[in-house]
C-alpha cells in the first residue's frame, strides 16, 4: 500500500488586473509571505489586464518571490486575458525594463489561458481546500462560469471567494466594477461558493507604510516590488490597502482583524454601485475595518509582502510500504 500525503495548505487562486495599481502587486508578495510560512499556497496566477506587459510583470513577481526556476521548481504558468492592450503603467515600465530582473515570458504564447489554469487549478485539489482571490475586474471569473461543469467544480473545491471589488460604505461605484460592469453583476449573481467582499472603503482605512520600503525590502538590492512602488506614485505616500486586506482575510480568516457584515447577496446597479441586502439565507458578506487592529494588520501587511525568496519543495513519488 502507499503512505497517504497529508492535506496540503489552502491553495489559492490568484486573479487580479496586475499592472494598474501597486495594491495588487503587494498582495501578491504578501500571498508568498504567507505561502513561506506554509500558511497558503499559490496556485495559480493571472491578470485580467490586456497586454504582455501586464505578464511579464506578473512573471517577474512570481520568480522573484519563488526563486523559481530551480531543479525541482519549473516555471509557473501565467493567465493573461486577451483584448485591446493598455497603455503600460508607470509601476509596469519600472520592472519590465530592467533586464536584470528574471522571467521566463517573452512573447504572447508562452502565456496561458486564464479560463483553463483555473479550472485545472482548482481539480487538483482537495475538496474544499481552495480559494479563490479576486483583485480586479471580474472577468475572467464570470466567464469561467459558463465552462461546462465548472460550478459544481467550484462548488466542491472552493471554501470561498475573496473579491477586493466594489464599495459598501454608500461612496462612490469601484473603478474595478465599472471596468467590466456585466462581469460583476454575473461574479456576484451566479457564483455557487459563499462570497468575502472587501471593499474600497477598507484600502482607505488601511495602508501599507512608504517608510518600510527602505527598512524591509533593504535585503535586496535590486527589488521589483520597491521599484514598482517608487514608480506608482509620488513619494513617500502610503498605498491603499485593499487587495492586502484581502489576502490577509484569505489566508487567516478566523483571526479577529475584521468585522463582518450580516449575510446578505451582494447586486450591482446600473451606476457600478454595489450594494449588499440583508438575508439569512444569503452567502455574501463583506469586510470592516476595525481600527484597534490597525497596527497587527499594517505590521503582518510589511512582514509578509517583504518576506525573502522561499523556493518551493521538491516534488518526488511517495515511497511505497513494503508487504
Amino acid at each position: 500500500m502507499q503512505f497517504q500525503q497529508g492535506k496540503p495548505p489552502v491553495g489559492i487562486v490568484f486573479d487580479a488586473d496586475l499592472g494598474n495599481n501597486i495594491d495588487d502587486a503587494l498582495a501578491l508578495a504578501s500571498l508568498y509571505g504567507f505561502q513561506g510560512k506554509s500558511e497558503s499556497r499559490v496556485i495559480s496566477v493571472s491578470t485580467t489586464r490586456p497586454g504582455l506587459n501586464s505578464a511579464i510583470f506578473a512573471d517577474i513577481l512570481v520568480r522573484f518571490y519563488t526563486g523559481e526556476p530551480g531543479p525541482f521548481a519549473p516555471p509557473s504558468p501565467i493567465g493573461l486575458t486577451l483584448g485591446k492592450a493598455q497603455t503600460d503603467t508607470a509601476l509596469m515600465t519600472a520592472v519590465v525594463g530592467k533586464p536584470e530582473y528574471p522571467r521566463n515570458i517573452k512573447q504572447l504564447n508562452e502565456t496561458a489561458d486564464p479560463l483553463a489554469m483555473l479550472r485545472n487549478a482548482l481539480s487538483a485539489q482537495f475538496d474544499a481546500n481552495a480559494i479563490v482571490f479576486l483583485a480586479g475586474p471580474a472577468t475572467n471569473l464570470a466567464k469561467s462560469l459558463d465552462l461546462p461543469h465548472m460550478k459544481t467544480l467550484i462548488a466542491s473545491k472552493v471554501r470561498y471567494l475573496v473579491a477586493a471589488i466594489g464599495n459598501y460604505s454608500g461612496g462612490a461605484a469601484d473603478p474595478q466594477v465599472l471596468a467590466d460592469l456585466p462581469a460583476a453583476r454575473k461574479l456576484f449573481a451566479e457564483w455557487p461558493s459563499p462570497i468575502v467582499a472587501v471593499g474600497s472603503e477598507i484600502g482607505t482605512a488601511l495602508t501599507f507604510p512608504a517608510a518600510s520600503l527602505e527598512k524591509d525590502f533593504a535585503w535586496a538590492p535590486a527589488h521589483p516590488m520597491v521599484d514598482a512602488y517608487r514608480a506608482a506614485g509620488k513619494m513617500p505616500y502610503d498605498a491603499p490597502g485593499t487587495a492586502l486586506a484581502a489576502a490577509l482575510y484569505a489566508v487567516r480568516p478566523k483571526e479577529p482583524f475584521f468585522k463582518q457584515s450580516d449575510a446578505g447577496t451582494i447586486s450591482v446597479a446600473d451606476d457600478g454601485r454595489t450594494k449588499l441586502t440583508a438575508s439569512a439565507e444569503g452567502k455574501h458578506h463583506f469586510l470592516i475595518a476595525d481600527p484597534a487592529q490597525k497596527e497587527a494588520i499594517t505590521q503582518l501587511f510589511v512582514e509578509t509582502a517583504s518576506t525573502k525568496p522561499v523556493p518551493r519543495a521538491p516534488r518526488f513519488r511517495p515511497q511505497q510500504k513494503k508487504q
